[in-house]
Parts: C-alpha cells; sequence; structure tokens
C-alpha cells in the first residue's frame, strides 16, 4: 500500500486550526473513546478516483479502502482517519447536505455538506431569472441551510433596486446583498457570514461571478487564483470555468466551497424546502373548502382569495404549482410488501 503524506507547505505559512474549518462540537461529540487517536480531517475536493480533505497541519491526500467510492463523499464532508497512513476509516454525520437530482442518475448528486449559507449567485443583467432562483431556494431550505441571494456585476446596472426588489419577494426575510465580485469591498459586504467556523457555498449559473467571488472572499492571488470567464452580450450566458467543486479558507476566517454552474436544478424531495419559499401559499391551504384543493378552479379556495385580495402574487401561484407537481413526479414513492420496499420514482401522465 502506498502511504500518501501532507502536501509540503512553505515554512511561514500558517494553517488554520480545526474550529475554523467548521469543526464543532456536534463532531467533537460523535468521536468515540477509542477514535480519539485518529485524525478529522475535512474534504475539500471530490475526484472520480482520489480524495483531498483539509486538517489542522494542512492539506492532504485522502487514502480509500478498496470497496470505498468517492461518490458517497461530498465537499465539506468531516472524515476521521489515521494518523500515519491518511487512511479514511469513516464519515461523520452531517449537520446539512446540499444534494441535486440528476437525469436518469437513481442516486442524487452531491453537491457541498455541513455548509452554513448558501451564496445564491446571479447577476444584476438577463441572467436573473425569478423562477431559477425559487429552486435554489427550495434546495437551501430543504437543505436547512440559510440562503443568500448575491447580486453581482452591480457595478455594471444602471440601476439595481428592481433586481433586489424581486430577489427580496422571493420568500420572506429573504437577505439580498449587491455587489461587484471584483471589488475587495466585496469580502466586507459578505463577512457577517463568512467569518471564523463558518461555512458558505456559491451556487448559481456560469458567468455570475462565482470563481471571481471566490477569488476575492478568498483573498487568491498568483497561481492560487481560480480561473474565471466572461459572459456572451446577447443573452449574458456564461461558460463553465469551474468543473469540480471545491473548498477553501476566507480571509474573514471560515471557508466557502465553490461550485460548477448547474444548467438544469430538477425539484426532488423537497416538499419542506417549497412550503418554506411559499409561505403565503402553504398558510392559505388548510382554509380550503377541500383537503385535496388544486387553488385552480375550486369553490372556497383560500388561495385563489388571496390572489383576489392581492396577498398572492398571480405568477408566484404559477410557479408554486409548477414546482409541486415536479416535486410530485420527482419524489421516489415506497411500494413493494411490507419490509421489502423499495422506491420508484412517479412519472408524470400524458
Amino acid at each position: 500500500m502506498r502511504i500518501q503524506v501532507p502536501v509540503s507547505k512553505p515554512s511561514d505559512h500558517t494553517h488554520p486550526p480545526l474550529t475554523a474549518l467548521g469543526w464543532s462540537s456536534f463532531f467533537a461529540d460523535q468521536v468515540g473513546r477509542d477514535e480519539t487517536g485518529l485524525t478529522p480531517l475535512r474534504i475539500a475536493t471530490v475526484h472520480r478516483s482520489r480524495l483531498t480533505a483539509e486538517g489542522a497541519s494542512g492539506p492532504v491526500k485522502v487514502n480509500l479502502p478498496a470497496a470505498s467510492k468517492t461518490t458517497d463523499f461530498a465537499v465539506g464532508d468531516w472524515v476521521l482517519s489515521d494518523p500515519k497512513t491518511l487512511m479514511f476509516v469513516r464519515c461523520l454525520d452531517r449537520r446539512a447536505l446540499l444534494q441535486r437530482k440528476t437525469e436518469g442518475a437513481h442516486l442524487p448528486q452531491l453537491i457541498a455538506a455541513n455548509v452554513d449559507t448558501l451564496f445564491i449567485v446571479t447577476s444584476c443583467n438577463d441572467d436573473f431569472n425569478a423562477a431559477r432562483l425559487e429552486r435554489y431556494l427550495a434546495l437551501a431550505n430543504e437543505a436547512g441551510t440559510d440562503p443568500v441571494i448575491v447580486l453581482t456585476k452591480a457595478d455594471q446596472a444602471d440601476d439595481t433596486a428592481p433586481f433586489v426588489d424581486q430577489a427580496a419577494a422571493l420568500q420572506r426575510g429573504l437577505p439580498v446583498v449587491t455587489l461587484n465580485a471584483k471589488a475587495t469591498q466585496a469580502a466586507d459586504t459578505l463577512a457577517p457570514w463568512c467569518g471564523p467556523g463558518q461555512t458558505v457555498a456559491l451556487v448559481g449559473s456560469s458567468g455570475v461571478g462565482k470563481s471571481t467571488l471566490l477569488n476575492t472572499l478568498a483573498n487568491k492571488t498568483g497561481e492560487d487564483v481560480q480561473a474565471t470567464g466572461g459572459i456572451r452580450e446577447d443573452d449574458a450566458k456564461g461558460r463553465h470555468t469551474t468543473t469540480a467543486r471545491s473548498l477553501h479558507t476566507t480571509q474573514a476566517g471560515g471557508c466557502v466551497i465553490d461550485t460548477p454552474g448547474i444548467r438544469t436544478l430538477h425539484v426532488s424531495d423537497l416538499a419542506v424546502g417549497l412550503d418554506i419559499l411559499f409561505a403565503e401559499i402553504t398558510e392559505l391551504a388548510p382554509e380550503c373548502k377541500f383537503r385535496d384543493c388544486t387553488h385552480a378552479h375550486e369553490p372556497g379556495c383560500a388561495v385563489q382569495a388571496g390572489v383576489a385580495a392581492g396577498d398572492v402574487a398571480p405568477e408566484r401561484l404559477e410557479r408554486w404549482r409548477k414546482l409541486a407537481e415536479e416535486n410530485r413526479d420527482n419524489t421516489p414513492t415506497t411500494t413493494g410488501p411490507r419490509g421489502n420496499k423499495k422506491p420508484q420514482g412517479r412519472r408524470k401522465r400524458r
């Protein structure tokens, strides 16, 4: 067996303590008495055949037993490893997990683990899409991660107020910030969520400035700078410059997880996330005359009454209906005899 050793670093480099990487009593309490000699590591990258991690001594490569699969790990996971061989021993329970359904896959794709705040990044241009942002919000809500809408390219917009107003209306109490991802002030704007021990993740379309924002938050220079790419002027679409998820330390003392641009975000297993997202509909629904009301045409529908009264925006109800239906179609249900049930996805009738 080949033993991996910690990646060498300059002698004057100070490695962040475990607490700065997000280690807390939640994870420490999971370590048994017979495991106190093991080394806690936080997964920094997940590749097809290997893992890298951050620890108290800096970045390392993690060795995996023959039966282990890298697809079982998410960037941000905390694992225990043998201090001499760096052989993986076990993964600690997660506080939060961001995952998404992908077309044709039986299992969801793991996006990031143990994330405190999800920065949903979009720009003050044609990339802004309320319906797409709602999908990210439902994802964050379901995971128990606090969402923040980050509007980039604010310096290129004549007026950012319309973008802020539209974003803030998507969910109650939703923080919305505007910034220029290239400016050093961007780190100050996002500092409340990036302090020591805090973990944020960046999600959004390609070309909105996620990699640029990562470079600013992590104060990356020289060879460490994350590659960035522009967008097409005619439709504000960008190209993928980030191809893998990765964890980095921020200059504010926390961690940031960068993710590739997501072209399609399917809704699945997000019932709670949708209820939080569409609270104005969720709260009215129990007052409907019929328990199985679709809020479309039934008499005594409290939600339709809310639309008539101006308390529910018609376009919000339409988007709720679309996402709720998609969630029902994509969420697996259990079938089969008791004790031998298996998941079976619902399919839309045509």
